[in-house]
């Protein structure tokens, strides 16, 4: 029996070629004591895992608890983020200029193919009727990343050129001709001075994002499939039994009605809360790691007369000392079949960690093992502090200049601002610098495998699939060489890398596309 299993001895046991499956009753209840999953948090994360597990093993008993009153209300919520399908066709952050000016492409193809898995992921739910409608939660938006000034133009060149070689960015295109760029969004071009030096790449395979809409869909499917979702509950305590599973406690919020839950895995994907829980649960590989909380506000236009003419998410390149996740873009949205445009992030500060949060979430979060680490990156980011400052302080008419750098001709009327989703940077232990602010996803599991969390925050979503097919690994060492033919089913480049086989690459971006209805007007 795997180790994660000990102390389950109830369970009844059938062993199917070389895997062994442990049935369970299917719980009906918050008052069941025993079951498979814990799922902490209703967002885009705990969604994919669960539907993952669900698919790979069936049997399986889930429960899912979310503080709020629906799922996707935090970080998924499609008006709490870009919603961009993060795929590094535009975003200038994921292949930076190295201090010798040299540029390397591998992570910015890396993020592509992380993305592609996560689309070949959907498109099988959608083929076997998980995922009803695609148009639901995912739609084509050509992908732009716009500069101005010689080196910026300089640099987007040399960018272009390591890219357009690389089959997963086939047809990227690079122009510094304002008539060619005012094809391909002429809102950037509208009452621009007309000898600024400006650069766009365009690649029209791009997409737009409803994180809200997908974490609902697969939650229903969770639900129809028996796992018992929880909301309006909020889990306290996680500790480890001397059985090795987990006891979860917490409190319905109608009601404050208590309650306890044994599993033997616990995911915690609860945005910024995961780093507080995983430190009540007392596990070793916490230890050292802290959060540091940036919230951020957006401009919105529903104007149609506006929106109609901007079919693209532009990003540009980040200010200096502003934190990669603050890098301006005029973004088009598409949620509940409507089209908005929203700009930003302006970024701001809030010791939240959540949305919804408790203003005394990063003082409680300090501990002992992370205080070294936390005061190493105050030290070293003086950049980051001023700019903040600077956007806090920033008033509606230095925002909407932002704005007109991209847009010349916006109008204040049109556009309203929108608070954005609460972000958590992960600040951890370093051998060089005591402590470094990480900007991305950290995966935290516990030696055995029996919990994990998510930490941080961009790309995060739009690499969920990938994120989880590893942390199941690590996890279910002995189910998982029975699910990899299952995973190898449902994503066919499974263990292979697209981007170095270009006939793969052309294929899978094809078949996904018509699996996703992805076609273009």
């Amino acid at each position: 029996m795997p180790a994660s299993l000990r102390g389950w001895s109830s369970e009844s046991r059938v062993r199917i070629g070389a895997g062994v499956v442990y049935k369970r009753r299917r719980m009906d209840g918050v008052s069941t004591k025993n079951v498979d999953v814990v799922l902490i948090g209703g967002g885009i994360m705990s969604a994919t895992l669960g539907t993952m597990l669900k698919q790979l093993q069936p049997d399986w008993s889930i429960v899912i608890f979310e503080k709020l009153s629906e799922v996707g209300l935090e970080s998924s919520n499609p008006w709490n983020n870009a919603g961009t399908g993060h795929a590094a066709l535009a975003e200038l952050n994921y292949m930076p200029e190295a201090p010798d000016g040299t540029l390397e492409s591998s992570r910015a193809v890396n993020i592509n193919e992380q993305f592609q898995v996560s689309r070949q992921f959907w498109s099988s739910l959608v083929k076997d009727g998980v995922l009803p409608d695609p148009t639901s939660f995912i739609n084509p938006t050509p992908h732009m990343t716009f500069v101005r000034g010689e080196a910026n133009v300089e640099y987007l060149r040399r960018r272009w050129e390591l890219l357009r070689n690389e089959p997963l960015f086939e047809g990227i295109q690079f122009s510094d001709d304002p008539k060619q760029i005012y094809t391909w969004a002429p809102l950037l071009l509208k009452d621009r001075l007309k000898d600024e030096k400006i650069a766009a790449t365009w690649i029209d395979s791009g997409t737009d994002v409803d994180f809200g809409s997908l974490t609902t869909q697969l939650f229903d499917y969770l639900k129809s499939e028996g796992a018992s979702l929880r909301l309006n509950t909020e889990v306290k305590k996680i500790k480890k039994q001397k059985d090795g599973t987990w006891k979860v406690m917490g409190r319905e919020l109608v009601g404050t009605t208590p309650f306890t839950v044994n599993a033997r895995f616990v995911f915690v994907g609860a945005g910024g809360h995961a780093l507080p829980l995983l430190q009540k649960s007392g596990i070793p590989e916490i230890k050292g790691f802290g959060g540091f909380p940036i919230s951020g506000q957006f401009f919105r236009t529903d104007n149609p007369a506006v929106v109609a003419q901007h079919r693209a998410k532009v990003y540009g390149k980040a200010a200096v000392g502003a934190p990669p996740m603050s890098v301006p873009h005029l973004d088009t949205r598409v949620v509940d079949g409507q089209s908005s445009l929203l700009f930003g992030p302006y970024a701001g500060f809030s010791p939240k960690f959540l949305k919804k949060g408790s203003w005394l979430d990063l003082p409680l979060s300090v501990r002992p093992h992370n205080i070294g680490p936390m005061l190493a990156v105050a030290r070293d980011n003086g950049d980051l502090m001023k700019y903040l400052i600077g956007e806090l302080l920033a008033s509606r008419k230095k925002k909407l200049a932002a704005l007109r750098e991209f847009m010349p001709t916006a109008v204040d009327e049109d556009w309203y601002l929108i608070t954005a989703g609460q972000r958590v940077q992960v600040m951890k232990k370093d051998a060089k610098k005591g402590g470094v602010l990480q900007f991305g996803t950290e995966v935290i599991t516990s030696a055995d495998g029996t919990i994990s969390g998510l930490l941080g925050a961009s790309p995060g979503a739009s690499t969920a699939v990938p994120i989880m097919i590893d942390l199941v690994a690590r996890c279910f060492p002995d189910e998982y060489p029975v699910w990899e033919k299952k995973l190898a089913r449902m994503i066919p480049s499974f263990g292979t890398k697209l981007n170095e086989k270009k006939a793969a690459a052309e294929k899978s971006l094809k078949q996904t596309a018509a699996a996703l209805e992805l076609t273009r007007d």
